[in-house]
């Protein structure tokens, strides 16, 4: 497949390798332009996922056409947080172009309401209201194609010691994977930053992740690393993405501060995309972040143009 849609961005793109050319983005030179209108049209290394949206500026409002300029661009996925909210029709139009042009879906949101403890309690109300929320998953992933379900386990009890909270966890977990794993869904787990963004959350670091995926012990429980959450939360990036990488199924992007496109911020993403490239990653990287000079047509481009120089890394 990657022939294949290497071969097409060769012969399309034309529109979009003109506007990445743009003087307003990359300087005036012509010679300059023209090596950035062909960089524009070579498939990235990685499989790179824009959000459905962020480049309305350029593609406008229309699912379709988004999907389109992602793939014109180089894009071989996008991801759709809202994807579960989205009425059928419009989740039927997402993955048939999808389809059409051999592109790939992260995960979307099954579960994230930081305001709500579930998870860490021991209760049948919980866990049939967890089972019922895994249960209308399904049918979005069927529906959809989609294979990953985002899920962040809620809020902790300050009432309730942490072991106990762990344990419950791992129990609610394993009912929730009896409805997900046979229809080949994979719940991803969600650590988010405590200091910045979510404070009372009971999931917060990759280690703590990576113990409840290995208690849970099923391989539809993974964990979902968010490398600016876990900038935030622990650092020392690529040496915590080595010691959980057995229980790793997504990455969700974005650069700490600011939480915008990389190279706005600390993280040097040149060398983590080096770093999975090297380990054989071939899922999705969520760009899950906002656009430094956002509300832009020259702002989304610009995003364009970070992965290009991020993903320039030699191997």
């Amino acid at each position: 497949m990657k022939n294949s849609r290497r071969d097409f961005i060769r012969r399309a793109s034309t529109t979009g390798a003109a506007i990445l050319a743009a003087p307003a983005v990359f300087g005036s030179s012509a010679a300059s332009r023209q090596q950035k209108a062909a960089d524009a049209v070579t498939p990235f290394k990685l499989k790179y996922a824009p959000g459905l949206g962020m480049f309305r500026q350029n593609a406008g409002q229309d699912l379709v056409d988004n999907i389109k300029f992602c793939h014109d661009q180089g894009f071989p996925a996008v991801f759709d947080n809202g994807l579960m909210r989205r009425t059928p029709e419009d989740q039927d139009k997402i993955v048939n172009e999808l389809k059409r042009l051999g592109m790939d879906i992260g995960p979307y949101v099954l579960m994230a309401d930081s305001g709500k403890q579930d998870f860490v309690l021991n209760s049948q109300e919980i866990r049939d209201s967890l089972i019922a929320r895994m249960k209308e998953g399904v049918e979005v992933s069927k529906r959809t194609g989609a294979k990953q379900a985002l899920v962040v386990p809620g809020r902790y009890d300050m009432k309730l010691h942490m072991d106990y909270q762990t344990a419950n966890v791992i129990d609610n977990l394993r009912f929730c994977c009896d409805i997900m794993e046979p229809e080949g869904i994979t719940i991803v787990l969600e650590p988010l930053n405590h200091y910045i963004n979510h404070p009372g959350l009971f999931l917060t670091g990759i280690p703590q992740a990576y113990a409840i995926c290995r208690a849970v012990n099923r391989p539809s429980c993974k964990i979902l690393n968010d490398i600016y959450h876990q900038q935030i939360s622990e650092g020392n990036l690529i040496p915590n993405i080595e010691a959980a990488w057995n229980e790793i199924g997504a990455f969700h992007l974005g650069d700490s501060p600011g939480r915008n496109e990389p190279t706005t911020g600390e993280i040097n993403y040149k060398n983590i995309f080096k770093y999975l490239y090297k380990k054989n990653y071939d899922r999705t990287l969520c760009m899950e972040h906002g656009i430094s000079n956002r509300g832009t047509k020259e702002g989304e481009l610009r995003v364009i143009q970070a992965y290009r120089e991020c993903d320039s890394f030699e191997v």
